[in-house]
C-alpha cells in the first residue's frame, strides 16, 4: 500500500477476481479491494461458519519467515522484542503473541510458529496483521538486524477454512491434516502446491489457515467452495463471528496505548518471561499487575435489540462515564446484539448493571463473561 496525501492506492488480493465473480461487495480494508459480504448476506454467511464451513480471504495479511543467524536460536532472539515463550516452542507448534512498545502498550498482535524440519531449521513464520504489515516487518528486521534475518512472502496468499465441517473438507484435499491439534502447523501438498497449514483462526471455530503460493490460491478457493459444506464468508462475518468468540481486533480493541493487563490477554506472557521482565514495556505490564490497571477490558450484553457500536460511552448508574466501548454489534449465534469495551476497575464484576450512549440516549446493559459463544477449538484431532 502507498498513501501519498489523499490518494491512496487499493491493493488486490489473488482472490479478487473470485470475488467480483462471486457477486462479493467490496470495500477498502487495511489498504486491499476486500469482500465485505456476498449475495447471501452477513447473517446466513455467519451462520454457514458456525454449523458448516466458511472460506476467508486472509491474503491482505502480513505473512514472513524469520532465520536466524550465526547460530543463534530464532526463538530466543525473537524473545527479544516479544514477551511470549517463544523458546518453548517445537517444530510444528503455534504461539499467539504481542508485538509491544516500551510504554507497555500493544502495537500489534501476531501468530508465531517454528516451522517443521521440511520448511527449513532454526527458522520461524509470522502472520502480523495487514494494517501493520508495513510498520511491523521493518521494525523487526532493524531491532534484531544481524541476529535474524525477516523474509517477506509476498508470493503467497493465506485462506482460512473454520466451521465445524472445516476438518472434513479439508482433509479430502489434504490427507491428514485433521489430525492436527489446536495450534499445530504442517505442510501438506494441496492441489499439487506445498502449503503451510496451521490448526488455527480467528472465530472461535475449529479451522485451519492455509498458506499457498498465489499462483494456486484461486484453484484452492473454488475447489474448497465446490463443496457442498463451504461458503464464502466476507468480513462483516468475520467480524461478528470474532466478537462473539471474545477475540480482539487491533486498532479497535488493541491499540498502542493499551497494554495486555487491560485487554485480558496476560495469559500470552508466561511466567517466566514476566519472572526475566526484559521485553519491551515489562515495567508497565508488572506495575499493573501489581497494582491493578486503571481499566479493563469486559464482555457487555444491551438490553433489547440496538446495538451500541464503538465509540459508544459506557455510564453508571449516576450518569457518569466509566468506559468506552471499543466492538459492538449484532451477534446472530446470539440473537441480540453485543458488545466489547474498557471501564473502570469498580465495575468489571460480572452482573454489574451499566449504560451504553446510544444517540444521546443510555440503553441498560450488563457486564457479562467472555466469550458470547463457546470455542470450539480441537485440542486432540478427531480423525
Amino acid at each position: 500500500m502507498s498513501d501519498t496525501g489523499d490518494q491512496v492506492e487499493i491493493r488486490k488480493t489473488p482472490l479478487y477476481d473470485l470475488h467480483v465473480r462471486l457477486g462479493a461487495r467490496m470495500v477498502p480494508f487495511a489498504g486491499y479491494a476486500m469482500p465485505v459480504q456476498y449475495p447471501a448476506g452477513i447473517l446466513k454467511e455467519h451462520a454457514a461458519t458456525r454449523t458448516g464451513a466458511g472460506l476467508f480471504d486472509v491474503s491482505h495479511m502480513g505473512q514472513a519467515f524469520l532465520d536466524g543467524l550465526d547460530g543463534r536460536d530464532v526463538a530466543a532472539t525473537l524473545e527479544e522484542i516479544l514477551p511470549g515463550d517463544l523458546r518453548g516452542l517445537t517444530p510444528g507448534r503455534q504461539k499467539y503473541s504481542l508485538l509491544m512498545n516500551d510504554a507497555g502498550g500493544i502495537e500489534d498482535d501476531l501468530m508465531v510458529t517454528r516451522v517443521v524440519p521440511e520448511l527449513g531449521d532454526n527458522r520461524l513464520y509470522l502472520v502480523v496483521n495487514a494494517g501493520c504489515k508495513e510498520t511491523d516487518f521493518p521494525r523487526i528486521a532493524a531491532a534484531l538486524e544481524g541476529k535474524a534475518r525477516l523474509t517477506r512472502l509476498e508470493d503467497r496468499a493465506l485462506l482460512a477454512l473454520q466451521g465445524p465441517e472445516a476438518a472434513a473438507v479439508l482433509d479430502r484435499f489434504a490427507p491428514g491434516v485433521a489430525a492436527l491439534e489446536f495450534m499445530e502447523a504442517g505442510v501438506f501438498t494441496i492441489l499439487g502446491q506445498s502449503c503451510y497449514v496451521s490448526r488455527s483462526g480467528y472465530t472461535g471455530e475449529d479451522g485451519f489457515e492455509i498458506s499457498i503460493p498465489n499462483s494456486g490460491a484461486v484453484a484452492l478457493a473454488e475447489a474448497l467452495l465446490g463443496e457442498p459444506e463451504v461458503e464464502p464468508i466476507g468480513l462483516g462475518a468475520r467480524d461478528s463471528l470474532r466478537l462473539e468468540a471474545g477475540l480482539c481486533l487491533y486498532g479497535h480493541d488493541l491499540d498502542p496505548a493499551t497494554s495486555p493487563v487491560e485487554a485480558g490477554l496476560m495469559w500470552a506472557i508466561p511466567k517466566r518471561r514476566r519472572e526475566e521482565a526484559n521485553f519491551p514495556g515489562a515495567a508497565r505490564v508488572l506495575s499493573e499487575l501489581a497494582s491493578g490497571p486503571s481499566r479493563r477490558r469486559v464482555g457487555l450484553k444491551p438490553e433489547g435489540r440496538i446495538p451500541a457500536r464503538e465509540g459508544a460511552e459506557i455510564v453508571d448508574a449516576d450518569g457518569q462515564v466509566i468506559g468506552l466501548v471499543t466492538s459492538g454489534g449484532f451477534g446472530p449465534s446470539v440473537n441480540g446484539p453485543i458488545a466489547m469495551g474498557y471501564v473502570a476497575p469498580a465495575h468489571v464484576a460480572v452482573g454489574t448493571r451499566v449504560g451504553l450512549l446510544v444517540r444521546g440516549k443510555a440503553i441498560p446493559a450488563e457486564v457479562v463473561a467472555l466469550p458470547f459463544v463457546a470455542p470450539r477449538y480441537v485440542r486432540k484431532a478427531k480423525i
